[in-house]
Protein backbone atom coordinates (compact mmCIF):
# COMPACT_ATOMS: atom_id res chain seq x y z
CA UNK A 1 0.00 0.00 0.00
CA UNK A 2 1.36 3.28 -0.95
CA UNK A 3 1.87 6.19 1.57
CA UNK A 4 -0.20 9.41 1.56
CA UNK A 5 2.50 12.10 2.72
CA UNK A 6 1.75 15.45 4.22
CA UNK A 7 3.67 18.19 3.98
CA UNK A 8 3.43 20.69 7.11
CA UNK A 9 4.74 23.95 7.52
CA UNK A 10 5.94 25.62 10.84
CA UNK A 11 7.37 28.69 11.14
CA UNK A 12 8.65 30.36 14.17
CA UNK A 13 8.45 34.24 14.36
CA UNK A 14 8.29 35.10 18.16
CA UNK A 15 4.70 35.48 18.65
CA UNK A 16 2.97 38.56 20.39
CA UNK A 17 6.52 39.71 21.79
CA UNK A 18 6.42 43.71 22.28
CA UNK A 19 8.86 45.18 20.09
CA UNK A 20 11.12 47.05 22.27
CA UNK A 21 12.03 43.77 24.71
CA UNK A 22 11.81 41.55 21.14
CA UNK A 23 14.89 38.65 20.74
CA UNK A 24 16.33 38.00 17.25
CA UNK A 25 13.56 34.61 15.89
CA UNK A 26 15.02 31.29 16.26
CA UNK A 27 13.84 27.61 17.10
CA UNK A 28 17.41 26.93 19.12
CA UNK A 29 18.81 25.64 15.16
CA UNK A 30 18.71 28.87 13.80
CA UNK A 31 18.45 32.10 13.88
CA UNK A 32 17.06 34.82 11.52
CA UNK A 33 18.03 38.55 11.82
CA UNK A 34 18.42 42.16 10.30
CA UNK A 35 22.32 41.98 9.82
CA UNK A 36 23.33 44.05 12.53
CA UNK A 37 26.92 43.96 15.11
CA UNK A 38 25.71 41.42 17.41
CA UNK A 39 22.60 38.75 17.52
CA UNK A 40 19.52 40.73 18.75
CA UNK A 41 20.48 43.72 18.70
CA UNK A 42 18.45 45.34 15.56
CA UNK A 43 15.64 41.90 16.06
CA UNK A 44 13.37 43.00 13.52
CA UNK A 45 13.24 45.58 10.11
CA UNK A 46 11.59 48.73 10.48
CA UNK A 47 11.39 50.50 7.21
CA UNK A 48 9.97 53.98 6.05
CA UNK A 49 9.43 53.75 2.06
CA UNK A 50 7.52 56.41 -0.42
CA UNK A 51 5.48 54.41 -3.03
CA UNK A 52 8.02 53.99 -6.18
CA UNK A 53 10.71 53.96 -3.93
CA UNK A 54 13.31 51.16 -3.74
CA UNK A 55 14.97 50.12 -0.59
CA UNK A 56 17.82 47.63 0.05
CA UNK A 57 18.93 45.76 3.78
CA UNK A 58 20.42 42.70 4.55
CA UNK A 59 19.52 39.82 6.24
CA UNK A 60 21.57 37.19 7.84
CA UNK A 61 21.21 33.63 9.02
CA UNK A 62 22.60 31.97 11.80
CA UNK A 63 23.32 28.30 12.05
CA UNK A 64 23.86 26.83 15.45
CA UNK A 65 23.90 23.35 14.71
CA UNK A 66 27.37 21.06 14.19
CA UNK A 67 26.18 20.41 10.83
CA UNK A 68 25.84 22.43 7.49
CA UNK A 69 22.15 23.42 6.85
CA UNK A 70 20.86 24.68 3.17
CA UNK A 71 17.60 27.27 3.35
CA UNK A 72 15.49 28.94 1.25
CA UNK A 73 14.83 32.75 1.32
CA UNK A 74 11.80 34.18 0.70
CA UNK A 75 9.88 36.98 1.95
CA UNK A 76 6.11 37.00 3.00
CA UNK A 77 3.20 38.66 4.13
CA UNK A 78 1.77 38.92 7.80
CA UNK A 79 -1.41 38.17 8.90
CA UNK A 80 -3.08 37.82 12.19
CA UNK A 81 -4.12 33.78 13.25
CA UNK A 82 -7.55 33.02 13.66
CA UNK A 83 -6.77 30.87 16.35
CA UNK A 84 -5.51 33.48 18.94
CA UNK A 85 -4.37 36.81 17.04
CA UNK A 86 -0.76 35.88 16.93
CA UNK A 87 1.90 36.78 14.45
CA UNK A 88 1.84 35.16 11.25
CA UNK A 89 3.48 34.91 8.05
CA UNK A 90 2.51 33.41 4.51
CA UNK A 91 3.81 30.32 3.13
CA UNK A 92 6.10 30.29 0.29
CA UNK A 93 3.41 28.16 -1.75
CA UNK A 94 0.92 31.00 -0.76
CA UNK A 95 0.01 34.21 -2.97
CA UNK A 96 1.79 37.09 -1.19
CA UNK A 97 0.40 40.71 -1.94
CA UNK A 98 2.22 42.82 0.13
CA UNK A 99 5.30 43.26 1.80
CA UNK A 100 6.25 39.72 0.74
CA UNK A 101 5.44 40.25 -2.95
CA UNK A 102 8.36 43.58 -3.10
CA UNK A 103 10.89 41.52 -1.29
CA UNK A 104 13.73 40.10 -3.49
CA UNK A 105 16.53 38.49 -1.82
CA UNK A 106 19.81 38.34 -3.91
CA UNK A 107 19.95 35.26 -3.22
CA UNK A 108 17.16 32.48 -2.30
CA UNK A 109 19.15 29.77 -1.52
CA UNK A 110 22.15 29.65 0.50
CA UNK A 111 23.77 26.99 2.57
CA UNK A 112 24.85 27.95 5.63
CA UNK A 113 28.26 26.20 7.27
CA UNK A 114 28.28 24.92 11.25
CA UNK A 115 28.23 27.04 13.70
CA UNK A 116 28.24 29.90 11.51
CA UNK A 117 26.02 32.74 9.72
CA UNK A 118 25.73 34.30 6.25
CA UNK A 119 24.32 37.75 5.20
CA UNK A 120 22.46 38.21 2.20
CA UNK A 121 21.22 41.49 0.74
CA UNK A 122 17.56 42.11 -0.67
CA UNK A 123 15.69 45.12 -2.15
CA UNK A 124 12.23 46.19 -1.19
CA UNK A 125 10.12 47.18 -4.05
CA UNK A 126 7.50 49.37 -3.21
CA UNK A 127 5.45 50.30 -6.25
CA UNK A 128 4.16 53.57 -7.06
CA UNK A 129 -0.06 52.37 -6.89
CA UNK A 130 1.03 51.28 -3.41
CA UNK A 131 -1.55 52.06 -0.43
CA UNK A 132 -0.48 54.16 2.74
CA UNK A 133 0.03 52.54 6.23
CA UNK A 134 1.92 50.14 7.49
CA UNK A 135 2.49 46.50 5.16
CA UNK A 136 3.87 43.67 7.73
CA UNK A 137 5.59 40.72 6.36
CA UNK A 138 8.68 38.90 7.06
CA UNK A 139 12.32 37.45 5.73
CA UNK A 140 11.82 34.05 5.95
CA UNK A 141 14.89 31.43 6.20
CA UNK A 142 12.82 27.87 5.20
CA UNK A 143 15.03 24.49 5.62
CA UNK A 144 14.96 22.59 2.45
CA UNK A 145 15.05 19.14 4.98
CA UNK A 146 11.91 17.08 5.24
CA UNK A 147 11.44 15.57 9.00
CA UNK A 148 9.46 12.35 8.46
CA UNK A 149 6.74 11.64 10.77
CA UNK A 150 3.59 9.72 11.19
CA UNK A 151 2.44 5.91 10.67
CA UNK A 152 0.26 3.96 8.91
CA UNK A 153 -1.47 4.94 5.62
CA UNK A 154 -0.40 8.60 6.19
CA UNK A 155 3.10 9.85 6.83
CA UNK A 156 3.78 13.43 7.86
CA UNK A 157 6.17 15.01 6.57
CA UNK A 158 7.47 18.47 8.23
CA UNK A 159 9.09 21.66 7.25
CA UNK A 160 10.42 24.14 9.54
CA UNK A 161 11.16 27.76 9.11
CA UNK A 162 12.17 31.10 11.25
CA UNK A 163 11.02 34.25 10.24
CA UNK A 164 12.77 37.56 11.30
CA UNK A 165 9.46 40.56 10.98
CA UNK A 166 9.62 43.35 9.19
CA UNK A 167 7.17 46.62 9.60
CA UNK A 168 7.15 48.53 6.63
CA UNK A 169 5.21 51.97 6.68
CA UNK A 170 4.19 53.86 3.08
CA UNK A 171 4.27 57.08 3.20
CA UNK A 172 0.58 58.84 2.83
CA UNK A 173 -2.17 59.36 5.03
CA UNK A 174 -2.57 57.23 7.85
CA UNK A 175 -5.94 56.11 9.30
CA UNK A 176 -6.26 54.36 12.90
CA UNK A 177 -9.90 52.86 13.26
CA UNK A 178 -11.12 50.27 15.23
CA UNK A 179 -13.93 47.72 15.43
CA UNK A 180 -15.64 45.64 17.96
CA UNK A 181 -18.49 43.62 16.07
CA UNK A 182 -20.99 40.73 16.33
CA UNK A 183 -21.26 40.61 20.15
CA UNK A 184 -22.58 37.26 21.26
CA UNK A 185 -23.70 36.11 24.95
CA UNK A 186 -24.21 31.76 25.26
CA UNK A 187 -25.75 31.46 29.04
CA UNK A 188 -24.92 28.19 31.26
CA UNK A 189 -27.38 28.07 33.92
CA UNK A 190 -28.52 25.28 35.84
CA UNK A 191 -32.13 24.18 35.95
CA UNK A 192 -32.98 24.99 39.62
CA UNK A 193 -31.48 27.70 40.99
CA UNK A 194 -28.80 28.06 43.41
CA UNK A 195 -28.03 24.19 42.88
CA UNK A 196 -24.56 25.49 40.83
CA UNK A 197 -22.71 28.06 39.64
CA UNK A 198 -23.68 29.53 36.22
CA UNK A 199 -21.62 30.94 33.61
CA UNK A 200 -22.02 33.14 30.34
CA UNK A 201 -18.98 32.94 26.91
CA UNK A 202 -18.80 36.18 25.90
CA UNK A 203 -17.95 36.55 22.11
CA UNK A 204 -16.92 39.11 20.05
CA UNK A 205 -14.87 40.16 16.73
CA UNK A 206 -12.16 42.62 17.05
CA UNK A 207 -11.26 44.12 13.53
CA UNK A 208 -8.97 47.38 12.47
CA UNK A 209 -10.45 48.62 9.69
CA UNK A 210 -7.74 51.29 9.41
CA UNK A 211 -3.99 50.99 7.91
CA UNK A 212 -1.92 50.93 11.06
CA UNK A 213 -1.01 48.26 13.01
CA UNK A 214 -2.66 48.73 16.90
CA UNK A 215 -2.04 47.92 19.86
CA UNK A 216 -5.50 47.05 21.37
CA UNK A 217 -6.66 46.85 24.64
CA UNK A 218 -10.56 45.80 25.30
CA UNK A 219 -12.28 46.26 29.02
CA UNK A 220 -15.37 44.27 29.55
CA UNK A 221 -18.74 45.81 31.88
CA UNK A 222 -21.34 43.98 32.78
CA UNK A 223 -24.58 45.75 33.84
CA UNK A 224 -27.88 44.36 35.59
CA UNK A 225 -31.30 45.79 36.81
CA UNK A 226 -31.20 49.38 37.60
CA UNK A 227 -27.59 50.03 36.60
CA UNK A 228 -25.85 47.71 39.13
CA UNK A 229 -22.26 46.82 38.06
CA UNK A 230 -22.31 42.89 37.55
CA UNK A 231 -18.23 42.82 35.99
CA UNK A 232 -15.69 45.27 35.08
CA UNK A 233 -12.04 44.17 34.34
CA UNK A 234 -9.70 44.27 31.61
CA UNK A 235 -9.47 41.14 29.06
CA UNK A 236 -6.53 39.08 28.54
CA UNK A 237 -5.93 37.20 25.38
CA UNK A 238 -5.97 39.95 23.39
CA UNK A 239 -3.26 40.44 20.20
CA UNK A 240 -0.83 42.81 21.50
CA UNK A 241 -0.30 43.67 17.52
CA UNK A 242 -3.81 43.89 15.53
CA UNK A 243 -2.42 44.61 11.69
CA UNK A 244 -4.29 46.40 9.18
CA UNK A 245 -7.39 45.36 7.75
CA UNK A 246 -7.10 42.21 9.80
CA UNK A 247 -10.06 40.32 12.04
CA UNK A 248 -9.92 37.67 14.76
CA UNK A 249 -12.59 36.19 16.63
CA UNK A 250 -11.93 36.27 20.60
CA UNK A 251 -14.22 35.16 23.64
CA UNK A 252 -14.29 35.20 27.05
CA UNK A 253 -15.64 33.49 30.05
CA UNK A 254 -17.45 35.25 32.53
CA UNK A 255 -18.25 32.63 35.47
CA UNK A 256 -21.10 33.38 38.26
CA UNK A 257 -23.04 35.42 35.57
CA UNK A 258 -26.59 36.19 37.28
CA UNK A 259 -29.11 33.95 37.41
CA UNK A 260 -32.10 36.04 37.61
CA UNK A 261 -31.07 39.39 35.89
CA UNK A 262 -31.75 41.49 32.70
CA UNK A 263 -28.84 43.87 31.88
CA UNK A 264 -26.41 44.27 28.99
CA UNK A 265 -22.63 43.54 28.71
CA UNK A 266 -20.46 46.04 26.92
CA UNK A 267 -17.21 45.86 25.56
CA UNK A 268 -14.28 48.60 24.94
CA UNK A 269 -11.84 48.73 22.87
CA UNK A 270 -8.70 51.19 22.86
CA UNK A 271 -5.44 51.84 20.86
CA UNK A 272 -3.67 54.87 20.33
CA UNK A 273 -6.30 57.62 19.07
CA UNK A 274 -8.99 55.39 18.63
CA UNK A 275 -11.97 54.06 21.02
CA UNK A 276 -14.80 51.82 20.39
CA UNK A 277 -17.30 49.88 21.77
CA UNK A 278 -19.77 46.79 21.38
CA UNK A 279 -22.79 45.80 23.51
CA UNK A 280 -25.33 42.99 24.10
CA UNK A 281 -28.40 42.75 25.95
CA UNK A 282 -29.42 39.96 27.93
CA UNK A 283 -32.11 38.12 29.63
CA UNK A 284 -31.09 36.29 32.81
CA UNK A 285 -34.16 33.61 33.60
CA UNK A 286 -33.55 30.22 35.29
CA UNK A 287 -34.85 27.39 33.01
CA UNK A 288 -36.92 26.09 35.66
CA UNK A 289 -39.30 29.88 36.10
CA UNK A 290 -38.46 29.72 31.91
CA UNK A 291 -40.41 26.96 31.52
CA UNK A 292 -43.03 27.62 33.83
CA UNK A 293 -43.82 31.17 32.47
CA UNK A 294 -43.52 29.25 28.54
CA UNK A 295 -46.41 26.95 29.96
CA UNK A 296 -48.59 29.43 31.85
CA UNK A 297 -47.80 31.63 28.52
CA UNK A 298 -49.29 29.04 26.24
CA UNK A 299 -52.64 27.85 27.95
CA UNK A 300 -53.13 31.70 28.60
CA UNK A 301 -53.02 32.36 25.32
CA UNK A 302 -55.10 28.74 24.03
CA UNK A 303 -57.49 29.80 27.06
CA UNK A 304 -58.02 33.56 24.89
CA UNK A 305 -58.55 31.44 21.71
CA UNK A 306 -61.55 29.43 22.96
CA UNK A 307 -63.24 32.70 24.75
CA UNK A 308 -63.01 34.58 21.38
CA UNK A 309 -64.33 31.61 19.57
CA UNK A 310 -67.18 31.43 22.12
CA UNK A 311 -67.85 35.20 21.71
CA UNK A 312 -68.58 35.28 17.87
CA UNK A 313 -70.50 32.07 18.39
CA UNK A 314 -73.04 33.95 20.64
Amino acid sequence: MRKLYVLLLSVLVALLAPAPDARAAENGEWAVYPAAATLGSRPYFFLTAAPGTTLTDRVTVANKTAAPLTFRLYGADAYNTDRDGGFAVRTRQERQTGAGAWITPERTRITVPPRSAVTVAYTLTVPADADPGDHPGALVALDERISPGGKGSVAVGVQRAVAARLYLRVGGPTLAALGVEDVTLVQDRPLVPGTRTSSAVVSYTLHNRGNVTLNPKVALKARGLFGRTLLDRDLTGVPSELLPRQKIRLTERWTGSPQLDWGDVTLTATAKDVRETGRVSFLALPWLAAAVLATGGAAGMFGLRIRRRRALGA
